[in-house]
């Protein structure tokens, strides 16, 4: 079964130092275009996770976003001592060197240097200093297990999303059967209406016609607008269309060629019809033709 380029999956990892949230969205593209946004990852794991991606997904805009919410342990080992101390240093001078702001009397002093330190945990920099050391070899195989859960619950999604793709574009795929059907309906009327048509353009100019040399060019001009090849071909195209999505396990860009070439039979049947009927059909048939295209681009 086919599978849709959109796709989101999500997994918890419980660490020693707190929780990291892994969530992965995809939309559809033409290759495997990956963006982790997120500082948390080493170096090391940015490419090892990037390569699971891109063979796990195949292809697709894929997002990563990976969150760490420390505990209250966690969050304690998370502050940046010596860069506290720095701010302070560097605050508490400053206060004593400004006009107005003199040394007062010790509870003074110690509600003043009680409120220069809570505006200094409220630094993003002090809290954060560390979050790059959440992820580490020790606890890897942890995060990794995470990645991979959330690439299965992906997965699903994709494939949930794949089986509505399925049965949609089939259904159109059929749809445009039963058009030709139609089409093929009006193929007597129209012949008859051409064949009735210069009848009476030659008896309105008084020509008198041979009627063996009349079959001849008859059939001549007849042959300029059969679109029996087209059916055959068209019909073609639409079972290489089933057959390659029934098959294959990425057919998207398989589809993609196979829409083009039954939009180029449709189009040209359109063109020689000269048949009020078949060229309404032939509507139908392109708007069922594009509706099958937007949706196979979502295709993996």
């Amino acid at each position: 079964m086919i599978k849709s380029m959109t796709g989101y999956g999500k997994a918890e990892v419980a660490l020693p130092a707190g929780k990291l949230t892994i969530e992965i969205r995809t939309l559809n593209s033409k290759s495997a275009d990956i963006s982790i946004k997120s500082s948390l990852l080493p170096k090391d794991k940015d490419l090892l996770v990037r390569q699971k991606l891109a063979d796990a997904l195949y292809r697709g805009t894929i997002d990563v976003y990976v969150n760490f919410e420390a505990s209250g342990e966690g969050a304690a080992r998370a502050i940046d001592e010596s860069l506290v101390r720095s701010y302070y240093n560097q605050l508490t001078a400053l206060r004593s060197s400004l006009p107005g702001f003199a040394m007062g009397s010790s509870s003074v002093n110690d509600r003043m240097n009680n409120e220069i330190l809570a505006a200094i945990l409220r630094f993003p920099d002090v809290l954060d200093a560390k979050k790059a050391d959440v992820i580490n070899d020790e606890n890897w195989p942890l995060v990794e297990a995470g990645f991979d859960k959330a690439v299965e619950a992906l997965q699903e999604y994709r494939s949930r999303e794949g089986e509505a793709l399925y049965r949609d574009v089939i259904s159109r795929v059929e749809k445009i059967l039963e058009l030709e059907d139609i089409v093929e309906s009006f193929e007597g009327e129209r012949l008859a209406a051409v064949r009735e048509k210069i009848l009476k353009g030659a008896e309105e100019a008084a020509v008198k016609l041979d009627k063996d040399r009349f079959e001849q060019e008859m059939i001549f001009y007849l042959e300029k607008f059969d679109i029996n090849e087209e059916k055959v071909r068209l019909r073609q195209h639409c079972k290489y269309f089933r057959d390659t999505i029934d098959s294959e396990k990425y057919p998207g860009k398989k589809l993609g060629f196979i829409i083009q070439e039954m939009g180029r039979e449709i189009n040209t049947t359109g063109s020689k019809a000269n048949h009020s009927g078949i060229q309404q059909t032939v509507v139908k048939m392109k708007d069922e033709l594009e509706k099958i295209r937007e949706q196979s681009m979502n295709i993996l």
